[in-house]
This record gives C-alpha cells, sequence and structure tokens, in this order.
C-alpha cells in the first residue's frame, strides 16, 4: 500500500504577534520561527508520520533551504527519488504572521515550485503503481491537470486539495476522486457562500456536481461535510485549543490518503484525518506540528 504526495516544498518564515498588521501598519514584539513548509511537504511528511510508505515528489532550488528541505525529507523517511532540484530558481520561500487567536496570513515566493512540469512527472516510472495520489494548487495547474490525466488513465484515485484556491477547469473536476476544500475555496468554486449547515450542503451539492465522485469541505472548528453518492454526513470537530492554524488542512489531507489507504470507510477516514489535524492546531509550525500515529490513536480513544 503506497501513496504518491505531488506538490510545493516551502521554507516557513513565521512572526507570531498580537494581531494581524493592517496596511502600512508595524508590529512589534513578535517572536520569529524558521520552519520546514508548503502544502506538499507538509501533507507528505504528515502521512510519513502516521506510518505509511509516502513518496513525495517536489522541486527545490539548489540552494541552502532546498538542501536542509531535502535532508528533512529523508530523516522523515519519505521515499525522495522524485524530489527533483534546479539552478533555475531558489527554493520557495512562505512569509507567515500568525496572532493570538491563531489566524493567519502567509505571503508565498513560489520559486522552484513553479518549475515542476509534465516531464518531470512523466519521470516517476512507477506512478501506475501507487493506490492514491494527493495533489496540491502550489505547483503549476497545467502540472495538475497532466496529472489528473494520467490518474484516470491508470485509475488511480486523485485526492485534489484546491489551495491556494484558484479557478478549476471542468476537465480536471471531472478527474479527481475527492476533493478537499475549505469553506474559502469552496465559495470560490461555486460562488456560494458558507454560513450554515444548509449552505454548506448546497456548495458541496453543486461542488460535486461539476465532476468529483466525493466532496469534502473542511469547516474548521465546526469539523467537516462529506458529500458523496452514498454518504452525505457533517463531522464534528474534535474539541481543542487552537494556537496556530497554519498546516491543519495539509495534515488533515495526509491523514485522509493514510487513512482511505489502509481500508478506512470514507467517515473512517475523515474522523481519522479530523483527529491528526486537532492536534495540529494545538501547536506552532507546519511540518513540526504533525502528529505521530500513536497520538492520533490515542485522540481517538479519549474522544468525548
Amino acid at each position: 500500500m503506497s501513496v504518491l504526495v505531488i506538490g510545493s516544498s516551502n521554507t516557513d518564515l513565521v512572526v507570531r504577534a498580537g494581531h494581524l498588521p493592517k496596511p502600512g501598519e508595524t508590529v512589534l514584539g513578535g517572536t520569529f520561527f524558521l520552519n520546514p513548509g508548503g502544502k506538499g511537504a507538509n501533507q507528505a511528511v504528515a502521512a510519513a508520520r502516521l506510518g505509511k510508505n509516502i513518496t513525495f515528489c517536489c522541486k527545490t532550488g539548489e540552494d541552502s533551504y532546498g538542501k536542509e528541505a531535502r535532508n528533512l525529507f529523508e530523516k522523515e523517511g519519505l521515499d525522495t527519488r522524485y524530489v527533483f532540484h534546479t539552478a533555475e530558481a531558489p527554493s520557495g520561500v512562505a512569509l507567515i504572521t500568525v496572532d493570538d487567536k491563531a489566524e493567519n496570513c502567509i505571503v508565498v515566493a513560489s520559486g522552484a515550485n513553479l518549475l515542476i512540469k509534465a516531464e518531470d512527472i512523466d519521470r516517476i516510472e512507477d506512478i501506475g503503481s501507487f493506490n492514491y495520489i494527493l495533489v496540491q494548487l502550489e505547483i503549476p495547474v497545467e502540472t495538475v491537470e497532466y496529472i489528473a490525466r494520467i490518474a484516470q488513465k491508470q485509475r488511480i484515485p486523485l485526492i485534489l486539495n484546491p489551495a491556494p484556491a484558484c479557478a478549476l477547469s471542468p476537465e480536471l473536476l471531472r478527474a479527481v476522486s475527492i476533493i478537499t476544500p475549505n469553506e474559502t475555496e469552496a465559495e470560490l468554486l461555486t460562488g456560494i457562500r458558507i454560513t450554515d449547515d444548509a449552505s454548506a450542503l448546497s456548495a458541496a451539492k453543486a461542488l460535486r456536481e461539476r465532476g468529483p465522485e466525493t466532496v469534502i469541505i473542511t469547516l474548521g472548528a465546526k469539523g467537516s461535510l462529506i458529500h458523496s453518492a452514498h454518504l452525505t454526513e457533517f463531522v464534528p470537530a474534535f474539541p481543542t485549543q487552537a494556537v496556530d492554524t497554519t498546516a491543519a488542512g495539509d495534515v488533515f489531507n495526509g491523514a485522509l490518503a493514510v487513512g482511505l489507504d489502509e481500508g478506512k470507510s470514507l467517515k473512517e477516514a475523515v474522523v481519522f484525518a479530523t483527529a491528526a489535524s486537532s492536534i495540529a492546531v494545538s501547536r506552532m509550525g507546519a511540518q513540526s506540528s504533525a502528529p505521530e500515529r500513536e497520538e492520533v490513536e490515542q485522540k481517538l480513544i479519549n474522544r468525548p
């Protein structure tokens, strides 16, 4: 059993401050953290810590950030055969500010992430052997579309985390097995603003009508909504004191892929992912917040 994660790798430069600055405002007294990040890398590391055989495909620069990222991937036990590097661009960097309410704002300099092309995907010689492919949108959408066509041809379930949000082609959406937007992303994709359970369900139905077999909308502290041909259900969140929500969605997606790859039902996999993300938001950082398998199992046992 195995999962292929294809996506971005960034280094996160994080400042924790009392509040997020307004345009032109300088906020003093912050605390600085340097953390490995990037949605693809976050999801791959989160999945690997949960005990799975995870292969990661990304592209970094040949700078110190890229070298450190590659070293960390190996320490996490990732299969790094398809971690490529280039001298044409620096490694990706994200500038993140987190306030006392655990809200954040992020600016990303994508660098080498934007150089992942179809020819790089073609270098994954054993792509047909994976049980699931997990991808996000911090790499070129044209590359994501190419991945989707391969997954569809090989009949490999494709999990798409549509973040950061952007318009998606009908062809891409029809090739997606599971799509996992948050409230903001679901609104951008459907035009439906989510304000309550009814509007969340309307957005999920509208999105599923465009092609994906299953829609899972993550609703933050409210939990998530599953909508498929055979299941429509809200899954509540675990009670948690949030500290930093930076990688909550990434941990959710990594754990979801692991749960499904292990043969859990869709609902069981979502509950498993919800437990993992509830631990992540209680900690600072992106990859550093991803829990180990034992922590998630204990969270499930102690669920109220």
